[in-house]
């Protein structure tokens, strides 16, 4: 590797090699190279006057591409996809003459982008289906962990560990819905022509308007689409790119969510993702352990998500047929879209993976704030033994604030079970308050809200892409 020029993190450091070819050049020219072949046999089964021969020597030059005298064409005439025609042509020469008959430029980049951006699809769904089966396993093995909920990041009424977990994993379903419809929706743009009208295949074939309809369909089928987008200028509408983009900005924000409250809880030392043992976490202060692959998540994610605004910009300024104010920018913006959201799913799956739990430190911190969420039962036992409602509610708001002084102002721990024991007018003993403070008692129906939601909605998924369960991801760094 050349180390005096720049080179992208997100080869080097963040996504894995499976995405990284999807947006290689091999795949990139490969497929230009298998839509010409779809377009000459598309327009010899139309009866144009191509032979099997030419057919057969293009398809045995398919993938063995001529990268040299492409590159040495282009600085000849400054035009990526004739160079590439000419040296197809030069390893062709009995098929030179209809490789790219009747088409554009757009005939293969376009189609391309749309192959390729569904192959990535494809490979964002398998990772995001395994993300969310690291959750299930967490939040069952999880389900009735009592744990301090948070409201404003102020403690509130209890939930347990497995129960937050299915809020992150509710987030990637969502996402997971609108990969699904977002890959399904994908159309190829077909062979439409400089302005989208068909008007160089029409006259290919002699005005014949019957054939010219087939041309797009017959294509479809042989790239492994339903259908071709019905009509467009010279490209695709650059709202295709928006929408793919979109759904990629949804991953990065659940991701973003569920890796800011795991740093959250790593300050609390509640819980931690994976820390391996020869791992530094401060070139300083050789005792931290710093949450660097959730920090890293929220960093890609913020890029993910700027991101966005690319192709939506593109879009909205294309004039009318088309303008090459897109081409540089859709270089950058939806390969790297791609390659920033892969590297987020790979650290998803690495922190989901191996995330440790301390139920001690779960439980101490629990305990300090439950007596105040136990005061509704306390003040309905004490009720139930003969005291006044309106009094007592009166009395926990007083005691309540006392404890809460002590707590913040002089730092000792919180002593309201002591206070309300030691006030006759409750009628109960520490003995009786002390039972209150199971914690289990004040987590409503997590663990079975748990239960159901793995059972009704997560498992049917999972089910579905059984054979795609088991991706392990590699973090370089």
């Amino acid at each position: 590797m050349a180390n005096d020029i720049y080179v992208s993190p997100l080869s080097q450091r963040y996504a894995s090699r499976e995405m990284q070819f999807i947006f290689s050049p091999d795949m990139k020219f490969r497929t230009w190279r298998k839509l010409w072949i779809a377009l000459a046999e598309t327009e010899k089964e139309l009866g144009l006057p191509i032979t099997e021969e030419q057919i057969e020597e293009m398809k045995a030059h398919a993938d063995d591409i001529n990268y040299d005298v492409a590159r040495e064409r282009e600085k000849l005439v400054r035009h990526d996809v004739m160079s590439h025609v000419y040296a197809f042509g030069v390893q062709c020469p009995k098929a030179k003459g209809i490789i790219h008959l009747g088409a554009t430029s757009c005939y293969v980049g376009d189609n391309t982008d749309i192959i390729l951006m569904r192959d990535a699809l494809r490979l964002v769904r398998v990772k995001l289906v395994n993300v969310i089966a690291e959750l299930a396993k967490f939040a069952r093995a999880y389900r009735d962990l009592p744990t301090l909920g948070f409201t404003h990041f102020q403690p509130a009424q209890p939930t347990t560990v497995g129960k937050r977990a299915t809020l992150w994993m509710n987030e990637f379903l969502l996402d997971l819905e609108e990969v699904e419809h977002v890959e399904g929706s994908l159309k190829l743009l077909g062979s439409k022509g400089t302005t989208g009208t068909q008007a160089s295949f029409l006259e290919l074939f002699d005005g014949d308007l019957d054939k010219v309809d087939r041309l797009d369909p017959m294509i479809a089928e042989k790239m492994g689409f339903a259908s071709c987008y019905p009509v467009s200028g010279q490209t695709y509408s650059r709202k295709v790119d928006t929408i793919v983009l979109n759904c990629l900005g949804g991953i990065a924000a659940s991701a973003m969510k569920m890796a800011t409250d795991i740093r959250l809880l790593q300050h609390l030392k509640e819980v931690e993702e994976p820390f391996e043992k020869n791992q530094i976490g401060s070139s300083a202060m050789a005792y931290k352990r710093n949450p660097m692959r959730s920090e890293r998540i929220c960093s890609l994610a913020r890029y993910v998500m700027a991101d966005v605004l690319n192709p939506a910009i593109t879009s909205g300024t294309q004039w009318f047929e088309r303008t090459l104010d897109d081409s540089a920018n859709k270089r950058l913006s939806v390969p790297e879209g791609f390659l920033a959201t892969d590297g987020i799913l790979d650290l998803c799956l690495n922190v989901t993976d191996g995330l440790k739990v301390y139920p001690k430190v779960i439980e101490k911190r629990l305990r300090s704030e439950l007596p105040f969420m136990a005061t509704e039962n306390i003040m309905m036992d004490a009720v139930k033994a003969g005291a006044d409602r309106q009094v007592m509610h009166e009395k926990i708001r007083q005691l309540s604030m006392e404890a809460g002084r002590r707590v913040k102002e002089e730092g000792l721990d919180n002593n309201l079970l002591d206070l309300i024991a030691a006030d006759p007018e409750f009628h109960l003993t520490r003995e009786e308050l002390e039972k209150s403070m199971d914690p289990a008692r004040y987590v409503g129906c997590a663990p079975h809200q748990v239960d159901r939601f793995l059972a009704e909605t997560v498992q049917p998924i999972l089910d579905r892409y059984q054979e795609d369960l088991g991706v392990k991801a590699e973090i370089n760094v």
